[in-house]
C-alpha cells in the first residue's frame, strides 16, 4: 500500500518545483536573465540588451536595475505588483515616451533614474503617486517642456536633475511645491531669456539662492547671462513654444475665420497621426529573445508537468488494481 502514497508525494513535490520555477523565471538561478539577491531583494537586469522588461519580477523586489539596455518603450502595466520597490534605475536606455500611469503602483519609490534616454515630453501627472520620492533624475534627455504641476505631489523630493535637456522655459509655479528640495541641476538647457515666461524661473532662483545648491548654474541660451540676472525689461516678449498651451493670438483666429475654404491650403497629415486618429496603436513591445526562451521553457515545463502527473496517476491506478 506504500505505492500510492509514494506516487502522491512525488506528484506534490514535482508540482511545487514546477510552480516555483515558473514564478522565478526572471532570475538566473532559475534560467532567467537577471541576477536576484534574496537577502537584499535586489534584481539586476542591467546591460543585457533587453528591449522589453523581463516577466515575473519577484513581487518583493526592493531595488530594480534596468539601466544600460535597449528599452524604447514601456507598457503601462510594466511595474504592476511591485509596490515594495524603493529604487528603480532606467537610465541609459532608448525611452522616447512614458505611458500615463506607468509608475502609479510604486507608492514606496524613493529613487527614480530616467536619465540618458530620449524623452521629449512627460505625461501630465506622471509622478503624482510617487509621494515618497527623494531623488529624480531626468538629465540628458530631449525634454522640450514640462507639464503644469508635474512636480506638485513631490513634497519629499530632495534632488532634481534636469540638466542637458532642451528646456527654454518652465510653467509658472512648477517648482513651488518642492519644499524639501536641496539640490537642483538646470544647466545646459537653452533657456530663452528674451521671453516673459523666464521670469518665474529667474525669480524662483533668486528666492532659493543660498538654500538650494547648484541653482545659480542656469544660464541663458548662448551663455551670455545667468538666468537669475534677467530683468523684466530684458524679458519683454510673449513667446510661444512647442508643446505649450499658450493661447493663439486673436488676429490669427480672425484671419482664419474670414478665409474662404478655397484659400485654406491642404496640410499633409503624417501617417502615424492618421493611424492614431483611426485608433491604430503599435504594441507596447515585442518579446525579447530572453522572454521567448523563458516562454518556451515554460511550455516545456508545463508539458513535462502533465506527463509526470499522468505517469503518477497510472502508477496509483496500477497499485490500486493489485491491492
Amino acid at each position: 500500500m506504500m505505492g500510492p502514497v509514494l506516487a502522491a508525494c512525488l506528484l506534490i513535490i514535482l508540482s511545487t518545483a514546477w510552480i516555483s520555477q515558473a514564478n522565478g523565471a526572471t532570475c538566473k538561478k532559475d534560467g532567467g536573465v537577471c541576477t536576484c539577491n534574496d537577502q537584499t531583494k535586489n534584481v539586476d537586469c542591467s546591460s543585457k540588451g533587453l528591449t522589453a522588461i523581463p516577466i515575473n519580477i519577484p513581487a518583493d523586489t526592493d531595488r530594480l536595475q534596468l539601466h544600460m539596455n535597449k528599452l524604447s518603450s514601456l507598457p503601462h502595466t510594466a511595474f504592476h505588483g511591485l509596490n515594495k520597490l524603493t529604487f528603480l534605475n532606467l537610465q541609459g536606455n532608448k525611452l522616447q515616451t512614458l505611458p500615463a500611469g506607468v509608475f502609479d503602483q510604486l507608492k514606496n519609490l524613493e529613487t527614480l533614474w530616467l536619465s540618458q534616454n530620449q524623452l521629449k515630453s512627460l505625461p501630465p501627472g506622471i509622478f503624482d503617486k510617487l509621494t515618497k520620492l527623494t531623488d529624480l533624475q531626468l538629465f540628458q534627455n530631449q525634454l522640450q517642456s514640462l507639464p503644469h504641476g508635474v512636480f506638485d505631489k513631490l513634497t519629499n523630493l530632495n534632488k532634481l536633475w534636469l540638466q542637458n535637456n532642451q528646456l527654454r522655459s518652465v510653467p509658472q509655479g512648477v517648482f513651488d511645491s518642492l519644499s524639501s528640495l536641496s539640490t537642483i541641476s538646470l544647466e545646459a538647457n537653452p533657456w530663452d531669456c528674451s521671453c516673459r515666461d523666464i521670469l518665474y524661473l529667474s525669480n524662483w532662483i533668486r528666492e532659493k539662492k543660498g538654500t538650494v545648491s547648484n541653482i545659480e548654474a542656469a544660464e541663458c541660451d548662448g551663455g551670455t547671462k545667468a538666468v537669475l540676472e534677467i530683468t523684466e525689461e530684458e524679458a519683454a516678449e510673449d513667446c510661444v513654444y512647442p508643446n505649450t498651451t499658450t493661447a493663439i493670438p486673436t488676429t490669427i483666429i480672425t484671419t482664419l475665420a474670414s478665409s474662404n475654404d478655397d484659400d485654406i491650403p491642404e496640410l499633409p497629415v503624417p501617417q502615424e497621426n492618421f493611424q492614431k486618429f483611426l485608433g491604430y496603436q503599435e504594441p507596447d513591445h515585442l518579446p525579447t529573445q530572453p522572454q521567448c526562451l523563458m516562454s518556451i521553457s515554460g511550455y516545456l515545463g508545463l508539458m513535462m508537468f502533465f506527463v509526470l502527473i499522468s505517469a503518477a496517476i497510472l502508477y496509483v491506478i496500477h497499485f490500486l488494481k493489485k491491492a
